[in-house]
């Protein structure tokens, strides 16, 4: 392979980076929900990806919203305009903050490279990226360890926190941020695109 063929390869857009973001949380998110008991373990299939097994929901409706909201997600990202993103998960009775996982995005200027005044764009290799990835799926399969049992009916909701001059259509509502009584945070390993870095936090309550 020549070296202008190896330099294609490996360009990555701001396009392809929040594309590469959006698909881990897609399988991120569904990973959660499978592992802490959101659903039932019959309501989800799985599917190889990072070199793992995941189990994604065959629920309809759930796959069609995490669609809706990483698709409308994956644009703002691409411009720059996303802080963070939360999975929410609440008792579904009392309307309770049991958890929130926060993924946190940041500008990253890792194996940067501009040609030919084009737009700035990572070389770093996909596989190398993949791997990084593949260290964050196992931890939050790892989670089940310590985080708390929750033995109630529990719901989930996803929350895109943009910046403050944000134009928001009007299908979505705003919302006050999330505050969990007597949490504990730790912070999985992180992932880089060379142009976003991804950091995946677990805020819980403790003494359920």
């Amino acid at each position: 392979m020549t070296e202008s063929a190896q330099t294609v390869k490996n360009c990555i857009t701001l396009s392809g980076s929040s594309t590469i973001i959006c698909e881990y949380l897609n399988y991120g998110v569904n990973s959660i929900l499978f592992q802490r008991g959101i659903y039932p373990p019959e309501s989800f299939s799985t599917t190889q990806q990072y070199g793992l097994t995941i189990f994604m929901s065959k629920d309809e409706k759930i796959t069609e919203f995490l669609s809706k909201v990483l698709s409308q997600a994956q644009e703002w990202i691409t411009n720059n305009k996303v802080e963070k993103i939360s999975l929410v998960i609440t008792n579904a009775h009392t309307k309770e903050t049991l958890e929130c996982w926060d993924f946190k995005i940041d500008s990253d200027r890792e194996n940067i490279s501009r040609e030919n005044g084009k737009d700035t764009t990572s070389s770093k290799d996909l596989k190398r990226i993949q791997q990084e990835i593949r260290d964050v799926m196992r931890q939050i399969s790892a989670t089940v360890s310590f985080l708390p049992l929750l033995d109630c009916v529990c719901s989930f909701d996803v929350l895109i926190y943009t910046l403050r001059d944000m134009e928001v259509p009007e299908q979505w509502d705003n919302t006050e941020g999330v505050f969990i009584q007597n949490a504990q945070a730790v912070q999985l390993k992180s992932f880089s695109t060379g142009l976003h870095k991804m950091t995946t936090i677990v805020n819980y309550k403790m003494n359920l």
